[in-house]
């Protein structure tokens, strides 16, 4: 769990509130239309929970934190743009927003959806 101490206190963020931070600036990414499952145990998990941060995985390292990433990318996008876009955003909010640094974030995509089918 990362932590600041300053004369004051001790401030320590939770993994959650960064997989929610995460969350949140992956769903207003160009080109995703959800987050998906890491696999199908987590999938049960969140129907029945309905986890608002369903597709983060957030662990610490000694170098920074690694966010893992499990999305839908809307078909007709290029991927790897869509990906990196991602990424960078990602990476920026979690900075910004706590001041911890981000070693790496990781993009799976784990499908593909059409949006507006054609008639």
């Amino acid at each position: 769990m990362p932590e600041e101490v300053n004369p004051l206190g001790k401030i320590e963020v939770s993994p959650v509130a960064i997989a929610t931070v995460a969350s949140h600036a992956a769903l207003q990414a160009y080109g995703i239309v959800g987050m998906a499952p890491k696999n199908v145990l987590n999938g049960l998990t969140n129907i029945l929970t309905r986890d608002p941060r369903q597709g983060v995985e957030v662990t610490q390292r000694p170098a920074g934190l690694v966010i893992n990433l499990y999305v839908v990318v809307e078909f007709g996008t290029r991927v790897s743009a869509v990906a990196n876009s991602l990424s960078n955003s990602v990476r920026f909010n979690v900075e910004s927003t706590f001041g911890l640094t981000v070693d790496e974030v990781n993009v799976h995509v784990q499908g593909l959806r059409i949006s507006t089918p054609d008639a």
